[in-house]
């Protein structure tokens, strides 16, 4: 691959791993935002270069020559590819890959295994034609610091969304996502906004999106009327709410997900074992957050304050993870 691309020592290759959870394996300090790019865009066409080093995690293991052309300057480059092919062959082998676009240095993109075969002559043993690129254009390399992104190759995934993959996603649940979970969510929006400074709209300009769901939820219906009558007279109406059945994607994406009791915590970490580190009961101390729905408004306000307590000691740590100054 060096002769091909005409590389220097110092021209590093993409390392090819075989999911999210490796990152930490190869950069044991890799920060929270690497962490939640690797988790929400792999696999997939974005390479996310972080700070490295050839003496941590499982890149101290692999030979000096694998090293140098994988961290050469305290860098490194890591993607998780989403063929199938790919990660067919990754799962086989005990190592990671390097990678390397399939054209000559300096020309375009190859699109097709017939264009790359044309490019890259009797220069490679073997050419797969699955058909044209899906995509038909580069990834995108990001270099990622501790609280930063830099797009350093335009690709697949642009800059805007990219920000949007960036925010700090909170995600509170609880079973009908018509009742608990909706005031939680409105409530949160409520005292990260008065913390920041900001508008309960201007949440993901300041990095930190607000959101809920229920485990056992039909989609598509209104927070009950006691619920939205209540988080009105708060000033946080929810006139525009609609149910939503929590998916795999939605824990994946989500940093912190924030259970009304720990039945749901436990249906989470069942369904989405990777998620355990990351779901935890709203409240501090573990107890169940009293269910309203078919109870009086006073029942209702009851819930709210209830919440209300147990989100302000949340807000106070979710501002120290977005601001650790």
């Amino acid at each position: 691959l060096t002769e091909l691309k005409h590389r220097s020592d110092q021209s590093p290759f993409a390392v090819a791993i075989k999911s999210s959870q490796e990152l930490e394996d190869y950069v044991p300090g890799a920060s929270d935002l690497a962490k939640r790019l690797a988790r929400r865009c792999w696999p997939g066409p974005v390479t996310l270069v972080v700070d490295a080093s050839q003496e941590e995690g499982l890149l101290a293991h692999l030979p000096p020559e694998a090293q140098l052309r994988a961290c050469p300057q305290g860098t490194m480059g890591l993607r998780c590819p989403a063929h199938r092919i790919v990660q067919d062959v990754m799962r086989m082998i005990a190592g990671p890959l390097l990678l390397t676009s399939a054209n000559r240095p300096g020309e375009p993109d190859t699109k097709t295994a017939a264009e790359a075969a044309a490019v890259l002559k009797d220069k490679v043993t073997l050419v797969l034609d699955d058909g044209p690129a899906h995509f038909g254009q580069a990834s995108t390399v990001v270099r990622v610091t501790k609280d930063k992104t830099q797009v350093l190759r335009e690709g697949v995934v642009g800059q805007p969304t990219l920000d949007r993959l960036s925010q700090f996603t909170v995600l509170l649940v609880c079973t009908g996502n018509t009742c608990r979970s909706p005031m939680a969510e409105a409530l949160m929006r409520r005292a990260l906004a008065e913390r920041l400074g900001c508008r309960m709209d201007e949440l993901d300009q300041r990095g930190v999106a607000v959101a809920s769901a229920g485990i056992q939820a039909m989609g598509g219906a209104a927070a009950s009327r006691e619920a939205n009558e209540l988080m009105t007279e708060l000033g946080c109406p929810l006139d525009n709410h609609l149910s939503q059945m929590l998916t795999e994607q939605m824990a994946r994406h989500a940093d912190l997900l924030l259970t009304m009791t720990r039945g749901h915590r436990h249906a989470i970490v069942a369904a989405w074992p990777d998620a355990a580190e990351r779901t935890m009961p709203l409240m501090p101390d573990g107890s169940d957050v009293a269910d309203a729905i078919g109870g009086s408004l006073e029942v209702y306000s009851a819930c709210a304050r209830q919440i209300n307590d147990a989100v302000a000691a949340h807000a106070d740590a979710i501002l120290k993870k977005l601001n650790p100054t």
